[in-house]
Order: structure tokens, then C-alpha cells, then sequence
């Protein structure tokens, strides 16, 4: 239904995409992977006709529907919810605003003027119906419930809506356009792991065909059914989800390896015999069909080499104590909402702990007050006594570097006793070589600056890592790099992240911020899941057993008196 043939693009400075082709089919689900800067979101692009190809071209057939969920929800926060909705249809959104507008015009009007209005009324109507918007109105109503919104909701400001929520209402309105085909560009980002499982849940519902451009890879592993990788431009498609993918790579490039080594050796078995035999006068002739053989013979060619990945390890950590952070009785408030009240919590030398719950929990306000960043309302919260050294990476630490320094200033004013070298071995580290060193940092991309935000934190031996949304705008490999480097640290761990693949990975404690508590869950990821599970089957259960008490009461009660009526 839609295919990719030999699609290059060359910017001025920049390659992109030597080779791309792959197509997407009825019910695909297709993945499309790569590091930064590797042309996932110019083929978006390309498809939607946004961007066009230096050479290719994408076929698909006549009035062919793409919609497009770009990484910045489209949205007007001064629409309500139902107005938002309603953008979708542009002419009779019109005539629908004009309707509203005439209706309250009639209501102040002097008779004179009423019967003219009448007039108008009817043939606005008219128009109305011929778009056919009563039928739009009623898949607006639909819609709604569908994303999660109540139909009071319709006339609240979409400015009152978290970006979880407003995420669903650009999803609701493309879908309002009945697509074809439905191309989504990083559709987690900045969205809480309740909206992301929303998300997954819905899109696998859906029968349109979709191409997600993500770094996350659980919602890749539990969406897709096909994933598409573009390296150095060209493209190469895998069937299966991201975890097939990983490794049908794998063994591709150890089978690849295997017969390249193969066929070495035996090249250079054939050409020793050739060289030794070829003024022979008994072996010439048969070392003469032997070099014909081999220049007849298709060689593989030698497996890429993986590219460049960034590679750290924090520095040794100082030994604390057993005591690593205490909380209790935590009260705390933040803009006037009580995200904690009467939190306790214990975090010992060696834990990984991560911290999860909805946007606006308190999550990154809990690792703030670790730092001692805010001070708590009520209850105490202290780091331990003995030998804890924090370092903390905030949620926009990247943005927080200094815009107009370069990249080496940024590392060497850290440290300004180490020599030039020192410095770039470590950004070298970080995938900051040659002359990317002298770029300013407001010149660096969004994973560039989260890369070096990272480097600022090996500046220093620490053995407490506080770290809120480590993984935003990093991609896969930056990510697999961290979750190395975390696994083989030595000291504890406290961790806000909304990624479930670093988190399963990484964390050996779950706590989740529910309800102004710290629910901790002595245990990893998968643990945590499965205790969910656990309480929501207890849940369940015990409002069955409400149903069936309140049912077995009323029909006793209707037994009473009906004997009292005899």
C-alpha cells in the first residue's frame, strides 16, 4: 500500500539517506530505528511529502490518507477540548462556530431584527447538514471516550490538560480523519508510563497500518511487528518486534563474519598454490584454472564494523555507609498541590532504586529534596551520616549547560588542572572528537547536549547518583551505554525515569509515589508488574465479593418483607 524505492537525500552540508527502501503493508506496525541524525524523521517527511527525496520516490495509490503525530503536540490551549476536536473539520467547524455565534446573537436580539436571523439560522442549518456535520458531531462524541475524556471534559480549557493528555487529543484528531496509514514520531516522549501503557493498549486495537519513529524499546517490542534499521543511509528491514531485531542483527553479522573468514583462508590457500605453482611446468595449467575460479567466484564482503558507540564508566565510588537516604514522615507541598503526606522510606548502600508514578507525582520534587534543593514541609529527610557523596542530574540538566561555552570549555572549566588531552580522551568517551570539540553548546543537538551533561557527571567520584529522566533525547546506543555504566557502578542508585527498558535493566527496588505515599516493592521491574497484577486481582475480587454481599443483603431484605407483608 505503500513502498519506499531507492530514496536518497542530500542536504548541503549532509548524506542523510543513500539507499532507503522498505514498504509498509496492510496491518504492519513497522519500527524505525537508528542513531540520531540517521533520517528517521526525514523519511517521515519524505512520506507525508513534507521533504522531497534527492532521488526515489514513494509510491502509493490515489487520495491515499496519512496522518502525522509529530513529536510537538499540535494543539491550541486556549481551545476547549471539543473545540480542539473540531479543528479536524475545517468547513463545517466553521459553519458550526458560525451557528454558536448566530444562536447567541438571537438571544439579545430585538423582534425586528429576529425574523432576519431565522433566516440565516436556517441556512447555516442547511450548510451544516450538507457537510454533514450532525454525523462529525457524533464521531466527536465518540472519539472522546475512546482518548479517555468524559463528555465534561469537552468544555474544559486544553490548557488545563497534562501533555499526557494532550498527546491524545492530537491521536484523537488525526484519527478523526480516517487515515490509511498512521506514522507516529516519538509518541512517548514526555508522557507518564500510565499514558504510554494507554497508548500501547490503544494502537494495538487499531487496524491501520503505522510507522513509530521511537527510542523506547519496550513500546517498540510490545507494538511492532516489523522494524526497520537505517545505518550510514541505507536501509535494512527485520520482521518481528525490537528484541527479533536485535538479534536477527546479531546472528546476521556472525554469519556474515563466519563466511568472510571462511573464505579468506580459503583465498589465501588458493593463492599460495598459485603463486607457487604458476611457472611450474608440470602445475601451471592447474594453477591458471585455479586464479580463474577465483576471479569467477562472489566474495562476501567483510561485515561493517558496529558503529561508534559511546563507551564511560563512573569513576571509582567511595565505600558510605549501609545508611544511604532515610525519609519519615515526609509532608510536602509543590504549587499549592500535597504531593507527600507522611512518606517513609529507607534507601541502603547497593540499591538501585527507581522511582515511578504519573506525571506530577512528585518524583523529581523527592530527588530535589535529597539534594536539599527544597526543604521539606514536615518529617525529616537525610542523607546518611556516613561518607554519602550525592551527585544529582536533573531533568533539564542539558539545558541547563552554559549556551555560549564550547564543548571543551564546558568539561575543562569543571576541572581546569587537567591538560587538553585529559579532557578530549574523556568527550572521546562521549563521541565528542575532532573539531566537534570547538562547537558551542547552543549549537549541539538534543542528544549532544544530554551526552555532555553526562560527562559532566564523571567529573568526580560519587557513591549516591541521583538521576531524574537521565534518557531524555539520548538515543539507543546512548541509552545501552548508560544502562553498562549503571549496572557495573558500584555505589547506590535513585532513579526517575518513565523508560521501562532502562528500568528493568537497572533497578533492583521499585518504589512508586501513589497517593502522597512511597509504595516500595523489594524487588526489580518484572517483580513490580507482577504484584501490580497481583493487587489488582485482589481488587477485583474483593469488589465482587462487595457485589455479591450487597446482592445476597437486598434479596434477604426483599424476603423480610415480603413475610412481614403476609
Amino acid at each position: 500500500m505503500l513502498r519506499l524505492e531507492h530514496i536518497s537525500k542530500i542536504y548541503p552540508n549532509n548524506h542523510v539517506l543513500k539507499d532507503v527502501n522498505w514498504e509498509v503493508k496492510p496491518g504492519d506496525r513497522i519500527g524505525l530505528v537508528g542513531v540520531n541524525g540517521a533520517g528517521k524523521s526525514t523519511q517521515l517527511k519524505i512520506i507525508t511529502g513534507e521533504t522531497q527525496p534527492t532521488t526515489g520516490e514513494v509510491v502509493r495509490p490515489n487520495n491515499f490518507r496519512i496522518a502525522y503525530l509529530t513529536q510537538e503536540f499540535e494543539v491550541n490551549p486556549k481551545r476547549t477540548v471539543r473545540e480542539e476536536f473540531w479543528t479536524v473539520f475545517g468547513e463545517a467547524n466553521q459553519a458550526q462556530q458560525d451557528l454558536a455565534q448566530l444562536q447567541q446573537e438571537m438571544e439579545t436580539a430585538e423582534p425586528e431584527e429576529l425574523d432576519r436571523l431565522i433566516k440565516k439560522l436556517d441556512r447555516l442549518q442547511r450548510q451544516f447538514e450538507s457537510l454533514d456535520g450532525y454525523a462529525l458531531e457524533a464521531q466527536i462524541e465518540k472519539i472522546m471516550p475512546e482518548m479517555g475524556f468524559s463528555l465534561e471534559d469537552g468544555d474544559r480549557l486544553v490548557s488545563s490538560f497534562s501533555g499526557g493528555w494532550q498527546m491524545r487529543m492530537s491521536l484523537g484528531k488525526i484519527l478523526l480523519q480516517s487515515p490509511d496509514i498512521l506514522l507516529l514520531d516519538e509518541p512517548t516522549n514526555h508522557i507518564d508510563l500510565e499514558t504510554i501503557e494507554w497508548l500501547e493498549t490503544y494502537l494495538k486495537g487499531l487496524k491501520t497500518p503505522m510507522v513509530i519513529v521511537s527510542h523506547d524499546r519496550e513500546f517498540l517490542d510490545r507494538l511492532c511487528t516489523q522494524m526497520v534499521e537505517t545505518e550510514r543511509g541505507v536501509s535494512t528491514t527485520y520482521l518481528g518486534n525490537y528484541s527479533a531485531y536485535v538479534q536477527q542483527k546479531a546472528e546476521a553479522q556472525e554469519a556474515q563474519l563466519a563466511t568472510y573468514e571462511r573464505q579468506q583462508k580459503e583465498l589465501e590457500k588458493q593463492q599460495a598454490f598459485i603463486e607457487r605453482f604458476r611457472a611450474s611446468a608440470t602445475r601451471s595449467t592447474q594453477a591458471k584454472s585455479r586464479e580463474k575460479q577465483l576471479n569467477k567466484m562472489e566474495w562476501a564482503e567483510a561485515p561493517t564494523a558496529n558503529l561508534k558507540k559511546p563507551r564511560f564508566h563512573f569513576p571509582p565510588s567511595p565505600r558510605s555507609g549501609r545508611e544511604v537516604v532515610n525519609i519519615q514522615d515526609l509532608v510536602h507541598s509543590y504549587d499549592d498541590k500535597l504531593l507527600f503526606l507522611g512518606a517513609n522510606l529507607f534507601i541502603e548502600r547497593g540499591d538501585r532504586v527507581a522511582f515511578l508514578g504519573s506525571n506530577g507525582a512528585g518524583k523529581s520534587t523527592l530527588l530535589r529534596l535529597m539534594m536539599g534543593m527544597e526543604k521539606p514541609d514536615e518529617g525529616t529527610i537525610k542523607l546518611g551520616s556516613h561518607n554519602v557523596i550525592p551527585s544529582y542530574f536533573e531533568q533539564n540538566q542539558a539545558e541547563a549547560l552554559d549556551r555560549h561555552k564550547t564543548v571543551i570549555e564546558t568539561i575543562h572549566d569543571e576541572v581546569p588542572d587537567w591538560k587538553n588531552q585529559e579532557v578530549r580522551t574523556l568527550l572521546g568517551q562521549f563521541l565528542f572528537s575532532g573539531d566537534t570539540v570547538f562547537k558551542q553548546v547552543v549549537d549541539l543537538s538534543g542528544g549532544e547536549k544530554a551526552r555532555l551533561a553526562l560527562a559532566k557527571m564523571l567529573l568526580r567520584p560519587t557513591n549516591l547518583l541521583l538521576l531524574d529522566e537521565p534518557t531524555n533525547h539520548l538515543d539507543i546506543p546512548a541509552k545501552e551505554m548508560l544502562e553498562e555504566a549503571l549496572q557495573e557502578y558500584e555505589g547506590t542508585v535513585a532513579i526517575a525515569s518513565h523508560d521501562r527498558y532502562l528500568i528493568s535493566k537497572v533497578a533492583n527496588k521499585i518504589v512508586e509515589v501513589r497517593e502522597g505515599e512511597l509504595i516500595t516493592y523489594q524487588g526489580d521491574y518484572h517483580y513490580y508488574l507482577g504484584k501490580l497484577e497481583e493487587e489488582k486481582e485482589k481488587k477485583r475480587q474483593e469488589e465482587e465479593a462487595a457485589k455479591k454481599a450487597a446482592k445476597k443483603k437486598k434479596k434477604a431484605a426483599g424476603k423480610k418483607g415480603k413475610s412481614l407483608r403476609s
